[in-house]
């Protein structure tokens, strides 16, 4: 693996001099041409580097004093593609013809231009965002899924080819690959970070967010971008597990090494509780794949309507089921998430717990590329909008990354980082 510091110390060295912008791109091409072939996590790109020197060039022209230098100076991100960027065209991973669905650059695109990033190119994304993959590989063992739908983005950082990219998450589309490519993915408090710019899957449960090889350097980016940015101290968390059906999907193996997080953290001194939640997990499920369908169905009725004949099968199921949702039964799925939201805190109240502590999926990354993989553990959090963080929790017995999910309350987001920082810590034995 490309030998990336931490994203703050890659912006920090980058901004005061300590390492040439011209020099890193010589070091970042020379791994990204040995090993983007074998993990496929960027869209081709003919010319990739010259372009990004000459912006290089132009970024040095533009701060030439270090100490007046943006706080990601120089930092190559990638985007995944269904973000808009301005000299890029967007395919969405789809077959859809590009000049139907091109738009304005993304807001959150702009900002981060705006605080120094290059763009390192588009990175893939499955069909529109759902689940019809593309061809990239897991970074541990090529043949198994990175999951989806941002799977470009998290193999992207999972392989070292990027200190930090661009995700979205629609049901489990952040927490899962971040969690089968050993990165940290964060997901914001629901419309926290503008979604203007990005094709949407489902505007009423569609999150913008990111990922990075550690929690302080994910929490940079997200400070750059989140409304109303306010330094939270956070002091050690009590921790909840979520006990009862909805942790009941996860698998054998999954659980049983989310179990042994847990108790790595009790020895690190957190206090964990066992709390009964969310009885009714079947019916979240359900509220929330209908609002998703109903939405896709609204979004890409024209496309759909035009192109229909050259969507995967996965898109284009889910499309069909949603054309036949009413307006009523949508409206009740949607208000379901506030009661949700309102259940999950009250929760936390009763019982004084901070941060609820699962699985960011059913287990390691499983084999094949045809699928990427179940995002029914991160759904309840997507559902109620909540801000979440996948953290690294080491490697199973075949070697493939897991990873341990943190949920906090509603606009929490700030807390929320402070807390990841002390379980990574505690995770790594720091």
């Amino acid at each position: 693996m490309f030998a990336h510091p931490s994203l703050t110390q890659l912006a920090a060295d980058l901004s005061n001099g300590r390492l040439s912008l011209l020099t890193y791109l010589d070091q970042l091409e020379a791994y990204f041409n040995q090993r983007e072939p074998e993990v496929l996590a960027f869209v081709p790109e003919n010319g990739r580097f010259a372009r990004l020197r000459r912006e290089a060039q132009a970024l040095l022209a533009q701060y030439p004093d270090p100490a007046r230098r943006p706080p990601l100076f120089g930092i190559p991100i990638g985007v995944k593609d269904i973000f808009h960027t301005a000299g890029f065209v967007t395919q969405a991973g789809s077959r859809v013809p590009a000049s139907a669905i091109q738009g304005q650059e993304a807001t959150s695109v702009s900002q981060l231009k705006a605080a120094g990033v290059l763009i390192l190119g588009k990175t893939v994304t499955t069909e529109f965002a759902y689940f019809a993959p593309g061809p990239t590989r897991n970074p541990y063992n090529p043949a198994h899924t990175p999951g989806g739908s941002s799977s470009g983005s998290a193999a992207a950082v999972g392989a070292g080819l990027a200190p930090l990219t661009f995700g979205t998450q629609t049901i489990g589309s952040i927490n899962r690959p971040a969690a089968f490519c050993g990165a940290v993915g964060y997901k914001p408090t629901y419309d926290r970070i503008s979604r203007a710019g990005v094709i949407p899957l489902s505007p009423s449960v569609d999150h913008i967010g990111l990922f990075a090889s550690d929690v302080a350097g994910c929490e940079l980016a997200a400070s750059l971008l989140c409304t109303n940015w306010q330094p939270a101290a956070a002091s050690r968390p009590t921790l909840g597990i979520p006990e009862g059906a909805y942790l009941e999907r996860t698998s054998a193996a999954g659980l049983a090494h989310f179990r042994a997080s847990c108790a790595k953290l009790v020895e690190a001194g957190f206090m964990v509780k066992s709390v009964p939640v969310m009885a009714d997990f079947d019916d979240i499920y359900t509220r929330h794949n209908v609002i998703v369908a109903a939405d896709a169905a609204q979004v890409h009725a024209n496309w759909f309507a035009q192109y229909g004949d050259v969507y995967h099968p996965k898109t284009a199921d889910l499309i069909v089921r949603g054309q036949g949702i009413t307006a009523v039964s949508l409206q009740t799925a949607v208000a379901g998430r506030e009661q949700l939201r309102h259940e999950l805190a009250a929760a936390a109240t009763a019982h004084a717990i901070d941060l609820w502590l699962s699985p960011p999926a059913l287990g390691a990354a499983p084999a094949g590329l045809d699928g990427t993989g179940d995002p029914v553990m991160n759904l309840p959090w997507t559902h109620a909008g909540v801000p979440t963080l996948t953290v690294p929790a080491g490697l199973d017995e075949q070697g493939l990354p897991m990873g341990l999910q943190l949920a906090a309350g509603w606009q929490q987001d700030e807390l929320l980082f402070g807390w990841g920082k002390q379980i990574e810590a505690a995770l790594n034995g720091l």
